[in-house]
């Protein structure tokens, strides 16, 4: 199997439950009655939870490209990934799912996927911090360190431009 199905296959089953069958049970498999599609806040909400999307693919892209591996735990990419949006922000592929939940949020009028989205990024955050750049340092040593040093865990950041030798 290629690393591109075996991406494929993960995202399907993980983050395609956080993101469509976790928000379908908040809302109990239906839509609040009148619901409206075509309002300025569900518009937005559109945009939104397409960015989100977005982000995830081209990260979970890079990781098979870049890195020849998968976002899924049980077989991580090979090489440290650096590059495209890694290059502004560390955890983009948590990033992209919290926006898309956002954007959700915001189509179905719905603060309980808002607060789940909050939950969500709270349990990311305690597994990148736990778990992840632990392994991460232990992996890669300091060519993660520098990368940590370099670039924010969260909220994303122009890339600075490499330090100048004297």
């Amino acid at each position: 199997m290629t690393v591109v199905q075996r991406t494929l296959i993960f995202t399907v089953l993980f983050p395609g439950t956080i993101v469509v069958l976790a928000p379908l049970w908040i809302l109990h498999a239906r839509l609040p009655p009148g619901h409206d599609w075509t309002t300025p806040r569900t518009l937005l909400g559109y945009a939104v939870a397409a960015l989100g999307a977005s982000i995830y693919v081209v990260c979970a892209r890079e990781f098979a490209t870049r890195g020849r591996g998968t976002p899924a735990p049980y077989d991580p990419p090979r090489e440290l990934v650096v590059s495209g949006l890694y290059r502004w922000v560390r955890n983009p592929m948590y990033v992209g799912i919290v926006t898309i939940l956002c954007g959700e949020a915001l189509v179905f009028g719905s603060r309980t996927i808002l607060i789940y989205a909050g939950c969500l990024a709270a349990g990311f955050h305690v597994r990148v911090v736990g778990f992840e750049e632990p392994v991460l340092k232990r992996l890669f040593g300091d060519s993660f360190v520098r990368y940590r040093q370099a670039v924010p865990r969260w909220i994303p950041r122009p890339p600075r431009p490499p330090a100048e030798s004297t």
